[in-house]
């Protein structure tokens, strides 16, 4: 038994796993332990396949290293409750596939924001629309925010400028995820009319 109070058959699983298998395992176990080297070890053969397979949810390498990396503060701080060290593989994968997909969403919710006000400012009327592009329409909407209500100004930064989920922007005010939803759909209309009567 480790020092994590679970019990580990280490013998048997040498039958049935590959060379490899069984190091990553040993790895685990030490990691539970405590053992700096060995977590090391563990991201210096685990990082790369990561990557990849955090590149191949989200299309983008830079994100897909940030993912990771975040993958691995959430590994460090929880490997002790993996039961199982033949299970690491699946666990690693699983937990960057949650933060790709999330990354993936707060990308879409953004582009939804950008199309929302393209719109806006196409029925407006403003000729310059078209001749935007995404670096103008962040600094129209920066400005157009600055107009709002601080409360407004608040809720919109925290979902579109720091990408939170309506449930963190929830537990970061102490406030339910149905009113966080409804502050927010306010707050886009407050913006989408103080951008409508701007001469961005």
């Amino acid at each position: 038994m480790n020092q994590t109070g679970t019990d580990y058959d280490y013998s048997h699983s040498s039958m049935t796993r590959s060379p490899n298998q069984i190091l990553d395992e040993l790895l685990v176990l030490k990691c539970q332990d405590g053992d700096i080297k060995a977590f090391k070890t563990l991201v210096s053969r685990w990082h790369n396949r990561l990557r990849r397979h955090a590149w191949y949810l989200t299309q983008d390498w830079e994100a897909a290293g940030d993912i990771v990396q975040d993958a691995w503060l959430d590994i460090i701080r929880t490997i002790r409750r993996l039961k199982d060290p033949s299970s690491f593989r699946n666990w690693a994968y699983r937990i960057v596939a949650n933060k790709a997909t999330d990354w993936v969403r707060r990308k879409q919710r953004q582009r939804t924001l950008w199309t929302e006000i393209a719109h806006q400012k196409k029925s407006a009327g403003d000729s310059t629309a078209q001749q935007g592009n995404k670096s103008h329409v962040q600094s129209i909407i920066q400005q157009g925010i600055k107009a709002l209500s601080t409360s407004s100004q608040q809720i919109l930064s925290m979902k579109y400028m720091d990408h939170m989920s309506t449930q963190e922007i929830a537990q970061a005010l102490g406030i339910p995820v149905g009113t966080v939803k409804s502050r927010l759909h306010h707050a886009r209309e407050q913006l989408k009319q103080v951008i409508q009567r701007s001469e961005l």
